[in-house]
């Protein structure tokens, strides 16, 4: 078993850079606020054109961090989103991450070519709890490659619910010396979802050193907002027009 990476004293202090206090307050001071952090998201496997376009439009219309869909519409949503300054968020090796790494890297690959800008890539969670930390690495870093090369950026699922302590905390390590952007909690698909504990946990690893998504079961903008006091600095939601609608502010 391949050991995880031991953090230095420059890293000590990247791991204490993020205040999720003032950034809480500060994305709860505006509906705009609040909407630029949350990606707007249609994964059901029966999502057709006609809602996946809908999402699209919801997406510019309240200025969401993203519009994240399936591949199969990646083309049609950078085609409807072209203009609006919102970005293509799609997933790759969803929703179990047990594909080979090629295929991952691959999948990627094509996905930026059609305009795609936020990644969310499954972790492979056999290889984690196998303790092939070298594997797991391999496979986040081989997507990293390919997106970063086309100016895009990644966010790394966990899958938090399959998970013990130990293995987030070693997951989020490897996420983030494999170069992602972003650890993130939770396909939304298996057998649990984001939690402010996980939240949390993965903060205290993270730090300043990348951001953290909570996704998975999170409906009401009370739900969110234990999130992002958690540390969170990324929503993703399908219910984004209902929580930014909650806010009362401006």
């Amino acid at each position: 078993m391949t050991p995880i990476h031991l953090i230095d004293e420059e890293e000590e202090q990247e791991i204490a850079g993020f205040d999720a206090e003032t950034f809480t307050q500060q994305a709860l001071t505006s509906k705009k606020n609040l909407a630029a952090l949350i990606d707007h998201t249609l994964l059901k496997p029966e999502a057709t054109q006609e809602q996946v376009i809908r999402l699209c439009r919801e997406a510019a219309e309240h200025g969401f961090a993203c519009a994240m869909v399936n591949p199969t519409w990646a083309a049609l949503t950078y085609a409807e989103l072209a203009g609006t300054g919102i970005p293509v968020g799609v997933v790759v090796g969803f929703p179990l991450g047990a594909a080979m790494g090629t295929t991952k890297r691959d999948e990627a690959a094509a996905l930026v070519k059609v305009g795609a800008h936020d990644i969310d890539m499954v972790l492979n969670v056999g290889l984690l709890k196998s303790g092939e930390n070298q594997a797991v690495e391999q496979d986040i870093a081989g997507v990293v490659e390919v997106v970063h090369d086309a100016g895009a950026i990644v966010k790394v699922i966990l899958e938090t619910c399959l998970l013990t302590v130990e293995e987030k905390l070693r997951a989020s390590e490897l996420a983030i010396a494999a170069g992602a952007d972003f650890i993130k909690t939770s396909t939304g698909f298996s057998t649990g979802g984001a939690t402010p504990e996980d939240v949390a946990l993965m903060r205290g690893v993270a730090g300043g050193r990348c951001g953290v998504k909570a996704s998975g079961g999170i409906r009401t903008l009370a739900d969110a907002k234990r999130m992002l006091e958690a540390g969170a600095n990324r929503i993703g939601a399908s219910a984004s027009v209902t929580i930014v609608g909650e806010l009362k502010a401006a």
